[in-house]
């Protein structure tokens, strides 16, 4: 029990009268079952005797899994409470011990009091009857015979007390006056005798030490505190002995000093006479104080001439409105122009769409005339050999026939057209190497815009990764706004709900806690980077008491977190008090460690991070190369091991790490600024995909021509190849033709006369299809040029644009600048005329002080006619 400083009370018969009633309560452990099944209570009439301090009554709201309970009504002996499991009876006792003041800890089923809160619920009420009658009532007329003690708790651990009296009247809300309360009924909540708790009834029964046993008599017989008391009185009665024995020396001092001084005074001859003068003295330092009014008077209203003629901060103030007005005027000018541009860029916008749509529906029927044209040309090519072949038959035919008189020149020509043959095979077969190596080109370019279409591609999926992460992170934010958990993950409010709801149905054996980073806080928020970059993924982590309870954590986990990803989870057994770090704490006389820079709401928080991560050997330096010279230029500090820098960096005395982290994500304090530099952020990553996405067009455009110039070259190498057969058909045909016998030379002329019909029909199709070729070359060509035109137009007008938003984030920054100096500059001026206000009031306050002082030595000369000596002062000060 905690020392009280007050009145002792002896008498015994009041101190009998003092009593509690006593409460056995069969103690089993609780489930979180709401209903209060099965409680029975054998009260009994309350005796019209004066007994103090009984408790006649308590009543619940929303206390652990009690949504309402109560009056509970007690009688005025012995009671018994007995009831099933859940039911109730050990959120009385507890009830008893919080609504009479007691600590949460007391009561062995809470480390605080938002334990006590139930889920869901903001506040919980507990309301206490205590009977006041009889001879030793406490301030019998202003409680009456009863006092209620209500006492409101919070969800976020704070409590209000309202001490009432019978007839509901509010007395006090001091928790002084419920300590009197209690001192006066003698109400022991931390005695054992009084009230024994489950846990300390195991710990005595289980006792086998005679030492705890007797530590345990004289705490329930307050002797321990009677032995403490005693101690107190003793150490202060000899202090109070030696303070008086002193004062009682000083009292020696004093009153010899006191004679020496009497006996001086008494001595001084010539008092009179000085009193005489001082009076004299007196008179003239009137007309000197006159003197000096007047000339303050006079330097004043100088004073108030000169500020009068400075115009200066007017005039500056005109000057700046000035450069301000010049200012908003070029910047209207160059908002107008670049609104112009805008229209005209969306305008283009439109125009480049729609030309790009239409040069794609020109370029495909060019494409497809090409075919036509080629396919014509082709078959057109076919016949003419047919003809030439034909014609040769024929010739054959012919000069077979004249072979007598012609001798050898059939053998010839056909020699010289064979020759003829090979050097056109020769050509072709050189123009199909030549293809072949376009075709090997232009494949390898294509090749090489897929690889950077993939590249680009790559590039923009990680700046999309980014855009994402960065939208989450803002997201959190701006949850975190009403719940502060959200900043260590969306699912942490309903894991902590849940965590809450297993404790209370007695799953844990202790509460586990957790988040850390949530548990912490800093003294000085700028090095929320260092500590964060320091706790690594410890800020996320959760600290068990023992083994059992990490595994109903870790079930409890797998329904918020997907696998493998999950918070760490430390198993330390819990304590109230802080390691003793006494030998081995880096000391510095400049720079604090980490845990001297943080503050837990539990001492089980700062012992999990000095076992996990030793935060008593690592300090805190906030400058890089302080941070070098401390741990690397010199022996490093006493059980120092590494340091971090306000940036975060690591500092080791043979290496330095340098941190990702830019700002913290967990413990900063300004939500607001990350958020904001978050939002600028999202914008520049939605540049960079606008960017990319141009990019990834243009690129896959220029794949497409590619791809299309490929084929038209592997269709020219097909042609050629064709014409290569063609040619070696005939070579073929050539040489054959000595061995063939041509007998039909009639039917050789109508087959060339029909194919020579063919052949004009057919170059007349050809020049059909070219001249629309070349219709649909000329309107590809020109739609190119227009849609190229309004491309350049586009970029031109982008790069008008952009000097103009630099010369307007300029001209805005000066303005901005200049009406900042405008409202310092009214400020001042504004204080130059309070100033001249100020001095002119002073002016007529010191005249009037001057008029009063003027006619205070006039008044002294009539009403005391001064001696020769003090006219000859004022004379002389005149």
């Amino acid at each position: 029990m905690s020392k009280r400083k007050g009145k002792v009370i002896t008498e015994a018969t009041t101190f009998k009268s003092r009593k509690v009633a006593a409460a056995s309560i069969e103690h089993t452990p609780d489930d979180a079952n709401p209903s209060h099944q099965g409680i029975c209570s054998k009260a009994f009439a309350q005796f019209s005797t004066g007994d103090i301090g009984l408790i006649e009554s308590i009543t619940l709201k929303n206390f652990m899994c009690h949504h309402s309970f109560g009056p509970f009504q007690f009688g005025p002996n012995v009671n018994f409470i007995v009831g099933h499991n859940g039911s109730g009876k050990s959120a009385i006792l507890t009830a008893l011990i919080v609504g009479l003041g007691g600590k949460a800890t007391v009561t062995n089923r809470g480390m605080s009091l938002k334990d006590f809160v139930k889920t869901n619920e903001n506040t919980a009420d507990i309301t206490v009857k205590l009977r006041n009658r009889g001879p030793d009532a406490y301030k019998k007329d202003v409680y009456g015979d009863s006092i209620t003690i209500e006492h409101r708790l919070s969800s976020d651990g704070c409590r209000t007390c309202r001490l009432k009296s019978k007839s509901g009247h509010l007395v006090s809300n001091k928790k002084e006056e419920l300590t009197g309360i209690l001192d006066h009924f003698n109400i022991q909540l931390d005695n054992p005798v009084s009230i024994l708790s489950q846990e300390m009834s195991k710990q005595f029964l289980h006792s086998k030490s005679e030492t705890d046993k007797y530590k345990f008599f004289m705490k329930a017989t307050l002797l321990e505190q009677m032995k403490r008391d005693y101690i107190h009185i003793k150490h202060t009665k000899m202090v109070t002995r030696e303070q008086v024995e002193r004062q009682e020396e000083c009292l020696k001092d004093l009153k010899q000093e006191f004679l020496q001084k009497k006996e001086r005074y008494e001595n001084v001859a010539s008092f009179s006479d000085m009193k005489v003068v001082l009076e004299n003295l007196k008179k003239a330092m009137v007309w000197c104080l006159v003197s000096e009014k007047e000339q303050l008077l006079k330097q004043l209203k100088e004073d108030i001439e000169k500020e009068e003629n400075n115009y200066k901060p007017k005039d500056n103030l005109q000057l700046c409105q000035t450069k301000i007005i010049q200012l908003e005027k070029k910047l209207q000018c160059i908002k107008s122009k670049i609104d112009t541009l805008r229209e005209e860029q969306e305008s283009l916008s439109e125009d480049n769409v729609k030309l790009k749509e239409q040069v794609k529906i020109i370029s495909k029927a060019h494409k497809d005339q090409e075919v036509v044209y080629f396919r014509a040309l082709n078959k057109l090519k076919q016949s003419e050999q047919e003809q030439n072949l034909l014609q040769e038959k024929l010739n054959k035919a012919k000069a077979s026939k004249s072979l007598n008189s012609e001798g050898d020149s059939e053998y010839t020509k056909r020699q010289k057209s064979l020759s003829n043959l090979k050097e056109q095979l020769a050509e072709l077969e050189n123009k199909c190497t030549h293809l072949n190596q376009d075709i090997k080109n232009k494949h390898q370019a294509l090749l090489k815009g897929k690889e950077e279409l993939d590249k680009l591609r790559l590039e923009e999926r990680n700046v999309q990764a980014s855009y994402e992460s960065k939208l989450k992170r803002k997201n959190q934010l701006l949850a975190s706004r009403s719940n502060k958990l959200k900043r260590f993950g969306d699912q942490v409010p309903d894991m902590m709900s849940a965590i809450s709801e297993a404790y209370a149905t007695g799953r844990f054996l202790k509460r586990p806690v957790g988040p850390i980073g949530a548990c912490i806080s800093l003294k000085d928020p700028s090095l929320a980077v260092a500590v964060e970059c320091c706790l690594r993924s410890f800020v996320k982590a959760f600290c068990c008491d023992n083994y059992k309870d990490e595994a109903v954590l870790q079930e409890l986990m797998t329904r918020f977190y997907p696998k493998g990803n999950r918070p760490q989870i430390i198993v330390s057994p819990f304590s109230d008090k802080l390691y003793n770090i006494h030998g081995r704490k880096a000391y510095h006389p400049e720079y604090p460690s980490v845990m001297d820079i943080i503050t837990a709401t539990s001492p089980v928080i700062i012992n999990c991070l000095i076992d996990m991560r030793g935060i008593e050997s690592i300090l805190i330096i906030k400058e890089k190369d302080k941070a070098r010279r401390v741990m690397q230029h010199c022996r490093p500090p006493k059980n120092c091991r590494e340091a971090f820098t306000v940036e975060g960096d690591q500092v080791y005395p043979n290496r330095y790490y340098t941190s990702d982290f830019s700002m913290a994500r967990y413990l900063g304090g300004d939500t607001e600024t990350e958020i904001s530099m978050l939002d600028s952020d999202l914008e520049n990553y939605q540049a960079q995909l606008s960017r990319f996405q141009l990019q990834v067009n243009s690129v896959t455009e220029d794949i497409v021509n590619m791809e299309s110039n490929l084929n038209n070259t592997i269709l020219t190498m097909k042609t050629t190849l064709a014409s290569v057969n063609h040619v070696k058909a005939a070579i073929t045909d050539l040489v054959t033709a000595s061995e063939e016998q041509i007998n039909d030379i009639s039917s050789l002329e109508e087959v060339a006369q029909e194919n020579q019909q063919k052949i004009e029909a057919e170059k007349q199709s050809v020049q059909e299809a070219k001249a629309e070729l070349d219709k649909q070359r000329k309107m590809a060509e020109d739609s190119d040029s227009k849609y190229s035109s309004v491309r350049d137009r586009i970029d031109q007008l982008l790069e008008e644009i952009e000097p103009l938003k630099d010369e307007q984030l300029k001209l805005e920054t000066e303005c901005a600048k200049h009406e900042r100096n405008l409202k310092i500059l009214e400020n001042k001026v504004k204080a130059h005329d309070d100033n001249i206000e100020g001095m002119k009031n002073e002016l007529a306050q010191r005249e009037e002080e001057l008029q009063g002082v003027r006619r205070g030595p006039r008044s002294l000369q009539r009403e005391n006619q001064p001696s020769k000596r003090f006219a000859e002062v004022h004379r002389s000060s005149g």
